[in-house]
């Protein structure tokens, strides 16, 4: 069974997500609660509460125990950006692109999900 949850347009960039999205991938949900718990990033904090989302997901709609629960995929994509000025000498300014990123992640049981690890 595969429960997905998403968490879209995120004040982030993808670059910095996947850091974090990258440490999780294919742990037991349990765990990289923990793991994202001890992380000293924001990333790791919007992460994590995806990643709640997801569980609730899974307790609530289907029933199922959060223990078996394996992270078997994460991604990041960039989102949109929003283009900003700021101003520089002699009237001029630059471009200052603020991105955003969609994250989605995708549990799974051990039984699906082949063994589990």
């Amino acid at each position: 069974m595969n429960i997905l949850a998403k968490y879209n347009q995120i004040r982030s960039s993808a670059q910095k997500i996947r850091l974090i999205a990258n440490v999780i991938r294919g742990k037991k949900a349990l765990l990289a609660l923990r793991i994202l718990s001890s992380v000293n990033k924001k990333s790791a904090l919007l992460i994590k509460k995806l990643l709640h989302s997801a569980l609730a997901n899974a307790e609530h709609n289907y029933n199922i125990d959060l223990k078996i629960l394996t992270i078997s995929q994460i991604f990041v994509n960039s989102g949109s950006s929003m283009k900003r000025m700021m101003p520089r000498a002699k009237g001029r300014a630059d471009r200052i692109l603020k991105r955003t990123s969609h994250v989605t992640i995708i549990l799974s049981d051990i039984k699906s999900h082949g063994g589990g690890l």
